[in-house]
């Protein structure tokens, strides 16, 4: 995989071969930060991390920092030595967590952004529920999610826009 645009566009990093995740493609995170415009300074929580890929993104256009949580050892190990390869480690914190648990534990830490990213046959409407309270007031949850599985309505957020790109959705929820 690789970074797309920012002061990292064109590193390459590793993607877990793994059967439980599923990459954001390159043209979908593309579009994820093309709606997310300038996001200089922000915080960013990418709540399911594959292989970090949004995290690295953000922090390459310009995010201060970055929380990954990310339950799999496996892919919590390739994760580990992409943010070394990278160079990010003053920025880009892993934890190895279920992403909702974390967000219910902590519940002190917000962010601007947070991206929920699940693997498509494994979602779980509370867990994004749950993600939605580590978003701080006028923040964004994006949620990606398969084209054909309905809008979530989650409380204290508002569907704000939404986006297909072939078989998957983003939709962006503004915490009011």
């Amino acid at each position: 995989m690789r970074i797309i645009a920012g002061r990292l566009g064109g590193r390459n990093f590793d993607s877990p071969h793994h059967h439980k995740t599923h990459p954001m493609s390159e043209k979908m995170r593309g579009a994820l930060f093309n709606v997310l415009g300038d996001i200089s300074d922000l915080t960013i929580f990418d709540a399911y991390g594959g292989s970090g890929a949004i995290a690295f993104e953000a922090i390459s256009r310009g995010a201060a920092k970055a929380l990954i949580t990310e339950i799999d050892p496996i892919v919590a190990k390739t994760i580990t030595a992409n943010i070394k390869s990278l160079g990010v480690q003053d920025v880009v914190r892993l934890v190895r967590a279920n992403a909702a648990s974390y967000s219910k534990n902590y519940p002190y830490e917000q962010y601007d952004i947070v991206v929920c990213d699940p693997p498509y046959d494994d979602i779980h409407p509370t867990q994004i529920m749950q993600l939605g309270s580590s978003v701080i007031k006028d923040g964004l949850l994006v949620v990606s999610r398969p084209t054909d599985l309905a809008n979530f309505e989650l409380e204290d957020l508002e569907l704000i826009s939404e986006k297909n790109y072939g078989d998957g959705t983003l939709a962006f929820y503004r915490k009011v």
